[in-house]
């Protein structure tokens, strides 16, 4: 059975990968695309729906975000939001202007006619989440107003033409019956609520099947959730002709590099090579401290590294001529979203860790198989597919390792006290029962000395920064208020058990302004 799809085009909204969330969490496949995509790759979608977002800019600007107005012409129910009811009204004849009064967070929406079906089901007001500073003043042939609130129209709906919009944001937490009106727009595109994680398995599986034919296919094991599940899913298709390469790059957590053989070989039967090249990748990494050049010259290592063992591997067990065809990565949906932009290039905040540059110097094709889902989405696959809770419940670990959480020089006596220290924090995170509550828990190691004293002697040691934060998806983080009983007992520990260390500080800021990871 085909997958049905809601396509959902991008207009710049901070809030556009909270709609694509809502939809799936009615068992409906959702897919973010930018509002400039050109008309052939949305028709091939075959979308059963289609949504426009909000988005920061005013549709009577210059610059305002280009879409192909054939959109409004596919044959598929239409839903409008903030933004996106801008668009349909501007493009199809109607008049926006700047608002006299701006509405900007909680508000009350009178739903004026409760007989269209985006409302079925609401009672006659509703409290909504407002931002905008534009309104629509003049409605398009065929169009009328649904819902208002004091200061300006609300939603409006075209049923003949299967077009609806509405000036709120029914897909954040402040919209309480926001889920509702989505529930309602699916009903409206005959949506059957059957995109589940065993039809993912299912469809997926045979996909790659499919796609890799004989072929074989290597993939690049960071011992987190990711990659984990993405080869699991690759080897329950394709059996021992996918052989994983697990790298050592020196700036791993504590005994890691052998206990995630253990645990993916051991317990899930995958073929993995592990291979020790830390001592290459701390040299590369000696005297370097711009964060930047940091991740650059690791993702640039791997793939020097990585390139070396799949050649002998395809010697080894494909012949003198034989090559490897295809390679897995473990690529999730925020990946994909952040990379791609409304108006132009995106601002690199940081560089994504994913192997960049193998499939062009090794004629590699990708193998990306959750590339369409979000980290809570990957973790409910897993456990369909049998996967240790062990696995599946480790918190994110960025690519570059410790490097990124070591400011500063990257030394082998730097790495090992911040092993040493980041054990203590998710050993004492997992004993206060919270390491499975908290999307991320860490230690960072500061380039900044300070005097302290111990045992009457002063002592000139290194702060240590702990970092503990909830998340949803990774886009958008706030900082967990551990208990002072917790916090208390990682210090003491830290400092009287890291030589090297004697200050300990606690990381209260949230994602934004700042980055979850501190480099």
């Amino acid at each position: 059975m085909d997958t049905q799809t809601i396509a959902i085009l991008d207009f710049g909204s901070q809030y556009t990968q909270l709609i694509a969330r809502r939809i799936r969490e009615q068992n409906v496949f959702s897919v973010v695309l930018p509002c400039t995509a050109p008309l052939a790759e949305i028709r091939a979608l075959k979308p059963i729906g289609l949504i426009l977002s909000g988005g920061p800019s005013s549709v009577y600007d210059d610059d305002a975000p280009a879409a192909d107005p054939q959109i409004l012409e596919l044959g598929v129910p239409v839903l409008g939001v903030c933004y996106g009811l801008h668009y349909i009204v501007h493009h199809l004849g109607g008049k926006v202007l700047s608002a006299p009064k701006r509405e900007y967070g909680h508000a009350e929406v009178t739903l004026e006619d409760l007989s269209t079906p985006l409302f079925a089901g609401l009672p006659p007001a509703i409290q909504v989440w407002m931002s905008h500073g534009d309104e629509a003043v003049e409605l398009p042939a065929g169009f009328r107003r649904v819902a208002a609130t004091s200061n300006a129209l609300a939603g409006i709906a075209n049923e003949e033409r299967g077009i609806w919009a509405v000036q709120f944001h029914p897909e954040v937490h402040h919209t309480p019956l926001g889920p509702q009106l989505i529930r309602n727009f699916l009903t409206i595109c005959g949506a059957r609520g059957d995109w589940t994680a065993a039809h993912f398995i299912e469809s997926t599986v045979a996909s790659i099947r499919e796609k890799v034919g004989d072929g074989h296919v290597i993939c690049g094991l960071s011992g987190g959730v990711d990659s984990s599940v993405a080869a699991v899913l690759v080897h329950k298709a394709i059996g021992n002709r996918l052989t994983c390469i697990f790298v050592n790059n020196g700036v791993l957590r504590k005994n890691e590099f052998v206990s995630v053989q253990e645990n993916l070989r051991g317990k899930l039967g995958l073929n993995i090579v592990g291979v020790n090249a830390s001592a290459r990748f701390l040299e590369r990494l000696a005297g370097v401290t711009d964060p930047e050049v940091k991740r650059k010259r690791i993702g640039a290592e791997f793939i020097a590294v990585f390139e070396d063992e799949a050649h002998r591997i395809a010697r080894e067990t494909l012949g003198p001529e034989g090559k490897l065809d295809w390679l897995v990565q473990g690529t999730l949906y925020p990946d994909v979203i952040e990379s791609s932009s409304v108006k132009g290039p995106s601002q690199t905040i940081k560089s994504h860790h994913n192997v960049g540059g193998l499939p062009e110097r090794m004629k590699l094709k990708l193998i990306e198989p959750l590339r369409d889902l979000f980290k809570d989405e990957v973790r409910r696959i897993g456990r369909d597919l049998g996967m240790p809770e062990e696995i599946l419940s480790r918190q994110p670990f960025p690519g570059p390792g410790l490097a990124v959480r070591i400011l500063g020089e990257v030394t082998p006596e730097r790495v090992a006290l911040l092993q040493e220290a980041d054990e203590i924090v998710v050993s004492e995170i997992k004993a206060a029962g919270l390491y499975t509550k908290i999307w991320q828990s860490f230690a960072v190691l500061l380039p900044v000395m300070s005097v302290g004293v111990m045992g009457d002697q002063r002592t000139y040691a290194y702060t240590c920064a702990i970092r503990a934060v909830h998340s949803e998806d990774g886009m958008t983080a706030d900082w967990t208020p551990l208990s002072y009983d917790l916090l208390k007992r990682i210090s003491n520990r830290i400092v009287n058990e890291v030589r090297g260390i004697n200050r300990v500080v606690y990381d209260i800021t949230s994602k934004p302004p700042g980055t979850i990871e501190w480099e």
